[in-house]
């Protein structure tokens, strides 16, 4: 099959690319600098140059590959509308990436939260997640009444090492970061605060069966447990010789350092249940625990 992926240097496109490839599939990543271009050849991935506003050439690469999957860029309204605009009709499939910030509360570092949100639970999702909402669900409508196959997957906070250029993702190295800054495993305010989150190979897994076999329109969360932050942090202090100690960061001083992240995805609950990734597609994600992954250095 021949495949076009964006953000086929980064951490999750470049380890969809990475497995696809071993698979035997045909790959072309969009990428955005010529260094990029270069290592990604030697890997076996074909690449074009450009970025998700060149609507031209997203249109010709995705007429000339049987699938489409987006990994650059959750909240790129433009280049998600010419890709459903130019595959309508043609039967191929687009999967786009989403994320579960999406379901998150505004918790700010503060107590953990009861809500459990599976695939197609209702939600309202706090103002600034209201875009990227509305583009998960242009894709699944586009999925049921355009004439082509759309679907959408949702991972948690990922972690592992991946295969891209980029190798990590970025709510994990952003508090090991601060941990070996401050000689102890960081967490914002009291830390109990939980997010879902899922090891890459088993997300990769994920985007392998979807492509393989998910109806169109479907949308997939992607986790295998989840962790308070307060417990992340303690496996971080383990794994960075801090003997398990750990320390509060100050909400407000987190965000004048990491900006809107720090509240966002470091200060939140986000808890879902990948009951259609289990039940439709039969995915069994068997790596590490979070927890699991950081003490062994994964």
């Amino acid at each position: 099959m021949k495949i076009f992926v964006t953000g086929a240097s980064g951490y999750l496109g470049g380890s969809i690319s990475h497995r696809l490839v071993e698979l035997g599939h045909e790959v072309t990543g969009l990428v955005r600098k010529p260094e990029q271009a270069a290592l990604l050849k030697r890997r076996g991935i074909a690449t074009v140059l450009g970025s998700l506003d060149d609507a031209d050439l997203l249109e010709r690469v995705a007429l000339e590959a049987d699938a489409t999957i987006n990994a650059a860029n959750s909240d790129h309204f433009f280049s998600i509308r010419t890709l459903i605009s130019v595959l309508a009709g043609t039967g191929k499939t687009l999967i786009h990436t989403s994320g579960s910030s999406i379901v998150c509360d505004d918790a700010m570092g503060g107590e953990p939260s009861r809500a459990v949100f599976e695939d197609d639970s209702p939600f309202i999702p706090m103002l600034h997640r209201t875009p990227r909402v509305e583009i998960d669900h242009m894709v699944r409508i586009a999925g049921v009444t355009q004439g082509l196959r759309a679907l959408v997957i949702c991972p948690t906070m990922v972690y592992g090492e991946g295969y891209g250029l980029k190798t990590e993702s970025d709510q994990l190295p952003k508090i090991i970061t601060k941990s070996r800054e401050l000689g102890a495993g960081v967490y914002i305010g009291t830390g109990r605060t939980v997010w879902s989150n899922v090891f890459i190979g088993d997300l990769v897994d994920l985007y392998v069966l979807a492509l393989e076999r998910a109806p169109s329109g479907s949308f997939f969360f992607a986790e295998n447990g989840e962790s308070t932050f307060v417990s992340i942090a303690k496996s971080v202090s383990r794994s960075l010789g801090f003997k398990g100690k750990t320390v509060s960061w100050d909400i407000m001083a987190a965000i004048a350092e990491l900006g809107g992240f720090a509240r966002i995805a470091l200060a939140t609950n986000s808890r879902v249940r990948a009951t259609n990734a289990r039940n439709l597609l039969g995915w069994q994600p068997k790596g590490p625990s979070l927890d699991q992954a950081v003490e062994q250095g994964l």
